[in-house]
């Protein structure tokens, strides 16, 4: 599976709305993924099959402390089934896939577009809560202040993954409740 088809995946799913809930016996993710730690800034990550690698989107600022607003966030991978360590994404993952589009709207408030599919916002903003910045998406109608997603895929062909659901873990912006949200595909 190229990341190019994966992502071009999700984002055209994510673009229908209203999105349909993924019954209660979904089939589980058959690998153990690991929960990234220590990673200064993040925002959130997304994880799918075939393996555990996992891609970590981080806010990115300057020595100061204050976002780079050419390019507010990081995107890299923590290469989990080679030894853990950090690699930046090659330029067609970068570029195709699971690089995200950056556009102010207005003071420390952006809108996200993933590279593969630009029709799903995602923002960037502060959060008054908590002072602290934070990715914002709405599923099933909750806004979902987003911490992980993940694109459980069985089988399928190099070009078109057979993508079963994608789940969205985070927490609602309203009542702070944790939330776990999945989709059919």
């Amino acid at each position: 599976m190229s990341v190019l088809s994966f992502l071009l995946t999700l984002l055209a799913l994510l673009a229908h709305s209203p999105l349909p809930t993924a019954p209660a016996q979904a089939s589980q993710p058959m690998l153990n993924f690991p929960v990234p730690a220590g990673v200064a800034n993040q925002l959130f990550y997304l994880q799918r099959d075939p393996n555990t690698n996992t891609i970590i989107y981080q806010l990115n600022v300057n020595s100061a402390g204050k976002i780079e607003e050419e390019e507010p966030i990081n995107v890299f991978w923590l290469r989990y089934d080679e030894q853990g360590q950090r690699k930046d994404l090659n330029y067609i993952q970068r570029k195709f896939a699971y690089g995200l589009s950056a556009e102010k709207t207005g003071p420390e408030k952006y809108v996200l577009k993933f590279a593969a599919y630009n029709k799903v916002p995602f923002y960037l903003m502060r959060w008054a809560a908590d002072k602290a910045f934070h990715v914002f998406t709405v599923v099933n109608n909750k806004q979902i202040v987003l911490t992980r997603v993940y694109l459980r895929i069985e089988g399928g062909t190099f070009w078109v993954p057979n993508v079963r659901y994608i789940e969205f873990k985070g927490w609602d912006a309203t009542t702070r409740a944790a939330i776990v949200t999945r989709i059919a595909v």
